[in-house]
């Protein structure tokens, strides 16, 4: 059992999402970051989308009732446990009693809190996610309180998960060759053009030439994008269309909406672009006022982005396998 003894607004419990339902107006949910979850859930021996917890609002303090193995990933920051400074992506044993404490990240927006077994809470279509818009899944339908008390799994064999020391590389540097990286340090962002791209003049220059800033009224379900409006060439009527996380859109007022993990299902904006889908947890991991810029992509680009990330994820499962099987030989 985990109890909260201090958070922020908008934490949740999270996972890989509920895919399959958006014909129905549910939209898929799960974390901002998923890489961030899978490599997470690997490194305490878990199957990659077990439930977790998704912080986004510090510091958040959390009290453990039972010897648990957790990890916390996708902050740049160091989590402390009863006050002692721990390395992020990277395995560790709590005992019980002992409080796990993540603060700001330096540059980051979340972090995630991986534990063996996963968060035991009910699974709604197929998955624990928090959907805040539906008032369902995750812990009761909302954000973390004080004094909420979550299950972990039982499914853990604790003499066969990976113990203290079991860490990853972090993403960005694993991945660098296929991270683009900025002179000026804006997030660069890669897209492919999408179904309305040529309703926008210069070939839609004016989206793909400037920078960027997420907006304040920013959230879940999408960031507001804040600069020089763009607008298409001639008015068009359209019909709603099925809307995904990644997909953006224009507006009237010409300042583009990037749709995020709790998109909607549906929308009837002309759609200019889409982000590639390996590049949306990095662009979850930006904060409101974060410059970005969109770099024009394409299929085969994608693709080897793609399998770079699998590859990556692979190895980090495979060592937490290896390592799982040789404490199962040692017990």
């Amino acid at each position: 059992m985990i109890e909260i003894i201090e958070t922020g607004p908008f934490n949740t419990v999270q996972d890989l999402g509920r895919p399959g339902y958006r014909d129905i107006g549910v939209s898929s949910s799960g974390a901002m970051d998923p890489l961030a979850v899978r490599i997470g859930n690997s490194l305490v021996g878990n199957d990659e989308g077990l439930a977790v917890l998704e912080i986004q609002t510090f510091p958040i303090r959390l009290r453990f009732d039972q010897r648990t193995v957790f990890a916390v990933s996708g902050t740049d920051g160091s989590p402390l446990l009863d006050g002692v400074e721990l390395l992020s992506w990277c395995a560790y044993s709590a005992e019980a009693g002992q409080v796990l404490e993540l603060r700001q990240p330096p540059k980051l927006a979340r972090a995630y809190v991986c534990v063996a077994g996963g968060l035991d809470v009910p699974s709604v279509m197929g998955s624990r996610s928090t959907s805040l818009r539906g008032g369902f899944g995750g812990h009761a339908g909302r954000p973390l309180e004080k004094g909420d008390r979550i299950a972990i799994g039982e499914g853990a064999d604790m003499l066969s998960v990976p113990a203290s020391g079991l860490a990853a590389v972090e993403p960005t540097a694993a991945l660098a060759d296929f991270v683009p990286q900025s002179d000026d340090g804006a997030l660069l962002i890669r897209a492919l053009p999408a179904g309305e791209h040529g309703l926008f003049a210069e070939d839609g220059m004016a989206f793909w030439g400037q920078t960027w800033r997420i907006s304040s009224r920013s959230d879940r379900t999408g960031y507001r994008l804040s600069g020089d409006p763009i607008m298409p060439m001639e008015s068009v009527e359209m019909r709603s269309h099925g809307v995904v996380p990644g997909v953006i859109q224009v507006p009237p007022g010409g300042e583009p909406i990037v749709q995020m993990s709790d998109a909607n299902t549906a929308g009837g904006y002309p759609k200019i672009a889409g982000v590639i889908e390996c590049d949306l947890w990095r662009l979850g991991q930006a904060r409101i006022g974060s410059r970005i810029r969109f770099v024009r992509s394409t299929h085969a680009e994608a693709r080897a982005v793609e399998q770079a990330v699998a590859q990556y994820v692979e190895v980090v499962r495979a060592t937490s396998q290896m390592v799982k099987r040789a404490l199962k030989a040692m017990a």
